[in-house]
C-alpha cells in the first residue's frame, strides 16, 4: 500500500505561484543605462582551420578608418573608436556656432547676410544596447603564426583577421630511431 504525505505547514508552502517566482528570477537583474561607457570589450571569436587561425571580432557600425591593427612583441593588438551620437551632435554644434561667430567680424555690409541653420539637437538616450567610445584587444600568437602573411577585412561588422600558419617553421616532427 502507498503511503501519501501532505504538507500540513502552511509556513512551508510558497506563497506565491511558481512562474511568479521564475518571472521574478528571470528579470533583468540591472535597469539598461541611458549614458554611453568611455570604452567596451568587443565580442571575439577564434577558429582555427588547416591553413591557420581565424580571429572574428563583432564591431557593428565601425568604419575600417577607425580601426587599427598592429603586431608588436608577439601579440596582435586591434583598437577602434566609435563615438556616440549625442557626442557627434554636441561636437557639430560647437563647431556650427565657432564658424557662425568666426564669419560675423568678417562680414562685409555690401553683402547680404547669410543665416546660418541650426545644428540638430543631441539625442536623448532612453535606453542604450549598443556599444560606442574606445577599445583595445590584445592577442598572443603562436610561434606558428606566419605574421607577414596576415589579412584583416571588415564585412557587415565583422572583422576578420587572418592569421596563416607559418609553412616553414616546424613544430611537431617524427623522429626515427637507428
Amino acid at each position: 500500500m502507498a503511503t501519501l504525505l501532505y504538507n500540513t505547514r502552511p509556513s512551508l508552502r510558497p506563497s506565491r505561484a511558481l512562474s511568479t517566482m521564475l518571472a521574478d528570477m528571470l528579470r533583468e537583474p540591472q535597469v539598461a543605462p541611458t549614458q554611453p561607457t568611455p570604452a567596451f570589450v568587443p565580442a571575439a571569436d577564434i577558429l582555427e582551420t588547416a591553413e591557420g587561425f581565424e580571429l572574428h571580432l563583432a564591431l557593428p557600425g565601425f568604419r575600417k578608418e577607425a580601426i587599427n591593427i598592429e603586431f608588436h612583441d608577439g601579440q596582435l593588438v586591434i583598437s577602434g573608436e566609435r563615438a556616440n551620437p549625442a557626442a557627434a551632435a554636441k561636437e557639430a554644434a560647437a563647431t556650427a556656432t565657432e564658424a557662425n561667430t568666426g564669419d560675423e567680424n568678417k562680414a562685409d555690409e555690401n553683402k547680404p547676410a547669410v543665416v546660418a541653420p541650426e545644428a540638430p539637437a543631441a539625442p536623448k538616450f532612453r535606453r542604450l544596447e549598443t556599444n560606442y567610445g574606445a577599445f583595445t584587444r590584445s592577442f598572443r600568437l603562436p610561434d606558428t603564426v606566419n605574421v607577414k602573411a596576415i589579412g584583416a577585412e571588415l564585412t557587415d561588422g565583422i572583422l576578420r583577421v587572418t592569421l596563416p600558419f607559418d609553412t616553414e617553421k616546424v613544430t611537431k616532427q617524427h623522429i626515427e630511431i637507428r
